[in-house]
């Protein structure tokens, strides 16, 4: 069975999407840093890699174990990845639930001059939004 119908290329990636099953390159990995989780308790080492095929490239978040196993121009296969918008950048990430493996087949181009995390999205704080959490009182006739 070919499973690489349901795959997505990085051109059509946009904010919030979900269960992502993609093949990309590792064009390039950044500098590991520090950070800490939410409660403070653990910290993990955090490093941003550029990947992408032949419709574009994105930053794709690597954590922990996944730094050392990877380098530049590895071609690897993501299941059950996700986008997020990090400072207004379009991000790819795997979180817990999602894989990242060394793919059998090599991708050989790369466009990287379609980045699309150098793309600017303007996020919208929630209290500004169409779809307010609080509802509205209803008037009395």
């Amino acid at each position: 069975m070919n499973d690489s119908s349901n795959e997505c290329k990085v051109g059509s990636l946009k904010p919030d999407l979900r269960n992502l099953d993609m093949t990309v390159k590792i064009v390039n990995i950044g500098d590991s840093r520090i950070v800490f989780s939410r409660r403070g308790e653990k910290k993990h080492l955090v490093a941003e890699a550029l990947v992408g095929d032949e419709t574009g490239v994105i930053v794709l978040t690597l954590w922990d174990d996944q730094i050392k196993r990877f380098k530049a121009g590895d071609t690897i296969k993501i299941k059950n990845g996700y986008t997020t918008l990090f400072r207004g950048s379009l991000r790819l990430n795997t979180g817990k639930s999602g894989v990242i493996e060394k793919a059998e087949k090599e991708i050989t181009e790369v466009n990287t001059r379609n980045n699309l995390s150098e793309k600017t999205y303007v996020q919208i704080p929630w209290h500004l939004s169409e779809s307010s959490p609080y509802r509205r009182r209803r008037r009395k006739r």
